[in-house]
């Protein structure tokens, strides 16, 4: 039988109606942007309007946004395109953010910057007043993820902003998780820059944006042909982007009944898992976490082993882009050992129906019963 996939956080397919659109653009509308021929002219408005889609997703305006290669790049901008431009200045991010903010932090220590780690409720949320506590003087950028890639907690970036704006501190949100998956509004939030990644939201990997506000400069990373405002040198990867529009198109207008479509079935999935297993912990509040994130412990079991000997259950035991050291979100919450060991994270999609997490119970069932 095939294998159920609840590992959608780590990445999702790509739609067929994103796929054929990377095709015509890869093999049919395949000319450079920046030729000044006619067929590059053509490609160049395509490009424009891919622009205006993704931005429209995020309500935000189309010169906000920056091509880039995902994620881990877009996030990189935004911190080394900032700090950079002082001499001396103060980072601040939350103890569980993603590895490409993480790391990048750790670097800029190394150069002589000086870098803070918000703590992190138990329940997993960030709480506004301990950024307000942590801020100085020379405090140049506050980072904080929108929701997390673990557990799926959806973090008070309204109220945080809030804060920011009155000391006139720029903020940087990594949406990654969070987009195609909840609505988020670039403008609503706040922030000065967003990150997102496309294979997280059923478009193909490598490619990604960083919504960065109208009037904001950065250094760049890449220095070259000074495609995308001069921000992310290098031809522009058309077919990626026009993916990336097409899925962001989708997510919009899906979003919303998708989101309650999947929260039925997380909610199926944790009443039957711990009927099956009374101990089981559940981290996070259901109403301020991703609709398709559960991330349960099954205390006092490993979840190694549970994975291991269950083969035809695809879920994680943590994020799939970390090093193997163990989880920077379950470390950041203190969590026991004891229910450390037994976090699985099952994060559901699109293609996930009502009949396989029907299955997936049926399957637990019976190696509970063992």
């Amino acid at each position: 039988m095939r294998p159920i996939y609840l590992d959608y956080n780590a990445t999702t397919p790509v739609l067929p109606e994103v796929l054929s659109v990377f095709n015509l653009y890869a093999s049919e509308e395949f000319y450079n942007p920046s030729s000044g021929h006619i067929l590059g002219k053509r490609v160049k408005e395509a490009l424009e309007e891919f622009r205006k889609v993704v931005a429209d997703s995020l309500f935000a305006e189309k010169e906000e946004v920056i091509f880039t290669s995902g994620g881990t790049e877009s996030n990189h901008l935004a911190l080394f395109g900032i700090l950079t431009q002082h001499k001396r200045a103060h980072l601040l991010i939350s103890s569980f953010e993603h590895p490409s903010i993480l790391n990048p932090a750790v670097k800029l220590l190394q150069m002589g910057y000086e870098v803070d780690f918000v703590p992190i409720t138990p329940e997993g949320y960030v709480d506004p007043d301990e950024v307000k506590k942590r801020l100085r003087p020379h405090t140049k950028l506050v980072s904080i993820m929108l929701a997390n890639n673990e557990i799926g907690t959806i973090q008070p970036i309204k109220e945080i902003s809030s804060i920011l704006k009155e000391r006139e501190i720029l903020f940087h949100t990594d949406a990654c998780q969070a987009v195609g998956k909840i609505a988020v509004d670039f403008k609503e939030l706040g922030v000065d820059m967003l990150s997102m990644a496309g294979h997280k939201m059923y478009a193909p990997k490598g490619i990604g944006a960083l919504m960065v506000r109208r009037g904001l400069n950065l250094e760049p990373l890449f220095l070259g042909g000074g495609q995308e405002r001069g921000l992310r040198a290098g031809t522009e990867p058309v077919p990626l982007i026009a993916s990336l529009a097409k899925a962001c198109e989708l997510a919009k207008r899906e979003v919303s009944a998708e989101g309650e479509r999947l929260k039925f079935l997380r909610e199926k999935l944790y009443q039957g898992l711990k009927e099956l297993y009374p101990e089981l912990y559940r981290y996070g509040d259901p109403e301020r976490t991703l609709p398709n994130t559960l991330t349960v412990s099954f205390v006092g079991r490993s979840a190694e082993k549970i994975l291991s000997e269950l083969p035809e259950i695809c879920a994680s035991t943590g994020a799939a882009c970390h090093d193997r050291k163990g989880s920077i979100t379950l470390q950041a919450l203190k969590v026991p050992p004891e229910i450390a060991e037994g976090t699985i994270r099952f994060s559901l999609g699109k293609y996930t129906t009502l009949e396989e997490i029907e299955r997936t119970l049926e399957i637990f069932q019976a190696y509970f019963k063992k």
